[in-house]
């Protein structure tokens, strides 16, 4: 069984989109949003998949979600059976933290034909064994100090080791300030992650803080050589679930 977030209560978080980040931007995909996550960042646009009500770890908004309308339970076959009712070839498995339900994500993803998998991660789980080998890209996206996470939770050496040694493994960091832009420099340099799999993402819900923060962001990334990552589908769509 997997337990996914939801568009509105009792329905899945399965849809049709374009992946709005990262490398794969722009491209059309279909995804599936599982819920809980290990990790609490301040800032999470997605925090009706672990901020429930009794969750008492800091969100900026500070509102708790209704677990039993937000959170729902699927068969793998009934997962796999709705992500290949809406065709495409690529899939983008996100959340949440989705590494936290490795096993059955594996026995899901072999049940699918014809696509290829992205995971995005935050980078401080394994990727379980029988999973790790049919997925295609992982997005990791390692949460900096402003996420309000300690570091020895969300920063995990061995961990960020692994994940740069991995050619599949792409690194978005959400950046708000150029103190960020700092940190993210140190812990390239710290853990050795190569530089050309390193974009770096303006935070931000609305298409007006994304183009201020891209317009100081964009020349950091070329002075320290990281790629820049916008987020298509809050222009496209804005902040909403689904999308």
């Amino acid at each position: 069984m997997l337990t996914l977030a939801t568009v509105t209560p009792g329905e899945p978080e399965i849809f049709a989109s374009l992946q709005g980040e990262g490398r794969s931007a722009g491209l059309p995909c279909t995804f599936v949003r599982l819920s809980r996550c290990n990790l609490a960042c301040t800032w999470c646009d997605t925090a009706y998949t672990w901020r429930f009500e009794g969750d008492n770890r800091p969100h900026r908004d500070g509102i708790s979600f209704e677990r039993s309308a937000n959170q729902i339970t699927l068969s793998e076959e009934e997962t796999a059976a709705r992500i290949m009712a809406l065709g495409g070839n690529r899939l983008v498995i996100t959340g949440g933290e989705p590494l936290l339900q490795g096993a059955g994500l594996a026995r899901m993803v072999a049940l699918l034909e014809g696509h290829a998998v992205e995971i995005e991660t935050n980078g401080s789980v394994q990727p379980h064994p029988a999973l790790d080998p049919l997925v295609a890209q992982y997005n990791v996206s390692p949460k900096l100090s402003h996420s309000g996470n300690p570091a020895e939770l969300a920063l995990i050496p061995e961990r960020l080791a692994a994940w740069a040694a991995d050619p599949r493994a792409w690194f978005k960091f959400v950046v708000a300030s150029a103190a960020d832009v700092e940190e993210v420099a140190a812990l390239v340099s710290a853990h050795g992650l190569p530089r050309e799999r390193v974009m770096l993402m303006p935070e931000g819900t609305s298409s007006e803080t994304l183009r201020s923060r891209e317009s100081w962001l964009a020349p950091l990334c070329l002075e320290h050589g990281f790629g820049l990552s916008d987020r298509l589908h809050i222009h496209l769509y804005g902040d909403t679930r689904g999308t």
